[in-house]
């Protein structure tokens, strides 16, 4: 055989496998949902376990039905509270169809922050530009505003809590849980002097939430002394190399932690960060590659050993 006629086979066995896996990625993994368990050592000692759903970046369009039917079997899992960190929309009709995905789910005790594509209508951008360091990267006037008023009176009046660059307290199953939280960081409209202070050390535990982990936000609450922080935003990298992980975080966090739990660490003090890769991705990006689309059941349990760098 010549080496033209191996070069152009060689050619075609590489295009196909390269159409193979987008095809996979498209019309498989990207619906491919899946619940990640962690358990987090965060509570005082002899506290009995508290079960946390973490939620992040449905990216909901109201014809999903198959993503709208798996959040709403999350029930069945009984978490004792609901952490939502943003990205439920992606388009204007999502709001019904997103509150029947969270069914009774609404009915617990939840917290909840938003993210760009909470308040407006994703629009097309250079996937390239995602590979650029996130201080390079800029971003263009938004879409269309989505009806995040609308989302966040039928999560309010469900009794779920904004956490929009504020501060609450939550009794659940008997524990004292403080919890601050920031709008995203990723369009800058984080606030953290709107919450900054140290904790109460009355608490039998405190939370940190926001949308996306930008390094800023993450020091803000680990200066604060918060021992646990959640965030979402990254989507894992969305498209990770098997066996080598994410090439990026659409953040200034780095690909170590893009997803699952980790620890982050700010003036001498350690905090146990959870990084949701969420359920979603942009309606002009439908694509997931060795990165699932993933809801989260925490379980915080008493602190045994400091917190563990592991994921």
């Amino acid at each position: 055989m010549s080496i033209a006629r191996t070069a152009l086979k060689t050619t075609g066995v590489v295009g196909a496998v390269g159409a193979a896996c987008v095809a996979y990625s498209a019309a498989i993994e990207v619906r491919w949902f899946t619940l990640r368990r962690v358990t987090v050592p965060v509570l005082p000692e002899g506290t009995a376990p508290l079960k946390v759903l973490h939620l992040s970046d449905l990216h909901l369009w109201p014809t999903q039905e198959k993503k709208i039917r798996w959040v709403n079997d999350l029930a069945a899992l009984e978490p004792d509270m609901i952490v939502n960190t943003g990205d439920n929309l992606s388009h204007e009709d999502s709001v019904r169809p997103l509150l029947r995905a969270y069914g009774d789910l609404l009915d617990l005790p939840g917290v909840f922050v938003f993210g760009s594509n909470d308040y407006w209508k994703p629009h097309f951008k250079n996937p390239g530009k995602y590979l650029l360091p996130a201080h390079k990267q800029r971003h263009k006037p938004h879409g269309p505003d989505l009806p995040y008023e609308e989302m966040r009176r039928a999560f309010t009046g469900a009794g779920w809590t904004d956490l929009n660059n504020a501060k609450a307290t939550l009794k659940v199953n008997g524990l004292h849980l403080d919890f601050a939280g920031t709008d995203d960081p990723h369009i800058k409209r984080d606030r953290y002097d709107e919450v900054a202070g140290e904790v109460d050390p009355t608490a039998d535990l405190s939370i940190g939430v926001t949308h996306a982990p930008y390094q800023r936000v993450l020091n803000g609450f680990v200066g604060d002394g918060y021992p646990l922080v959640l965030a979402g935003h990254t989507h894992g990298g969305q498209l990770a190399v098997p066996f080598y992980g994410a090439l990026v975080t659409n953040c200034d966090l780095d690909t170590s932690r893009v997803k699952g739990l980790s620890t982050w660490g700010y003036d001498g003090r350690q905090a146990a960060l959870h990084v949701s890769a969420g359920l979603g991705t942009s309606p002009y990006a439908p694509v997931r590659f060795a990165c699932r689309p993933e809801a989260t059941l925490l379980t915080l349990v008493p602190r045994i050993n400091p917190i563990s760098s592991g994921r």
